[in-house]
């Protein structure tokens, strides 16, 4: 593994911070630990614990760096630089005991460029981390897309919307045409998750419609430094804009990609004319 920076040490030591908070209240959440942020989205203690955690480590190392967290932390630094936190990935997942959740942390500039990224699951004590142009690593050895190109052989991800229906059909549709051309999907609840697992090839591909920057942003770049390709439904590079994200390997992108023109195209139409 390459010699590592400043702020992938900084990242991993939070993101280790954050998920020892999360095994010491795995399984033992009470219902006064536990918040409805919007219909069906829950915050709990331990969501608002870790972000505390990483929030606090990272503003001592880089006071200049901005900081967007998904539970409201914010930070505007003068660097040009923003931190993008998810303390908790799969929250609901955490409160039912379920054991796949994530701490989410990556760097990006002034440009949107993402620079450093760490995802860490800590039932498995599995370390994903990436900077920019130095491949990706889990555990510190280094990984990469996965090679299969039979479509009967492909392992694919997504997400389900559990609150926005008005893209229901439009998921629905493409969920019956991916079972056709794979071997099977899974859904785990962590988008980080996912898209940790697209770069080291155990997904063969991941999509989602409507994501949040601090779902995805250390994900993308995992998944980019292992070799594969990641870009929103239309096929734009440029993933912040939207909030779409399709990531896969030379194989499975343009498959992927395909199928969301086709069962997405009345959103994607609406996304452009709104300037989303």
């Amino acid at each position: 593994m390459t010699q590592r920076s400043d702020e992938l040490r900084v990242a991993i030591n939070a993101a280790q911070a954050a998920g020892a908070i999360t095994l010491e209240k795995f399984g033992e959440l009470s219902h006064s630990e536990i918040q409805l942020k919007q219909f069906k989205d829950f915050v709990t203690v331990v969501d608002k614990a870790c972000e505390a955690a990483i929030s606090a480590c990272i503003a001592e190392s880089f006071p200049d760096d901005s900081m967007l967290c998904e539970e409201g932390t914010v930070m505007n630094g003068s660097s040009g630089r923003t931190w993008i936190v998810d303390p908790l990935d799969g929250t609901l997942n955490f409160i039912h005991s379920f054991p796949v959740f994530s701490i989410s942390i990556a760097l990006r500039d002034s440009n949107h460029k993402l620079l450093t990224a760490v995802v860490y699951q800590p039932v498995l004590d599995e370390l994903f981390t990436a900077e920019a142009g130095e491949g990706a690593y889990l555990n510190g050895k280094k990984i990469a897309i996965s090679s299969r190109k039979d479509k009967e052989s492909f392992l694919m991800a997504t997400g389900l919307p559990f609150s926005q229906y008005h893209y229901l059909d439009s998921t629905l549709n493409m969920l019956r045409d991916v079972i056709y051309d794979s071997a099977g999907i899974r859904r785990a609840g962590s988008a980080a998750i996912d898209l940790a697992y697209t770069a080291c090839g155990r997904f063969d591909g991941f999509w989602e419609f409507k994501l949040s920057p601090w779902d995805f942003a250390a994900g993308v770049l995992l998944v980019r430094e292992a070799g594969g390709i990641v870009t929103d439904f239309s096929g734009n590079s440029d993933i912040f804009r939207g909030g779409s994200i399709l990531a896969g390997s030379v194989v499975t992108h343009p498959l992927l990609l395909e199928k969301t023109l086709k069962h997405f195209k009345t959103e994607l139409l609406m996304a452009r004319h709104s300037g989303s």
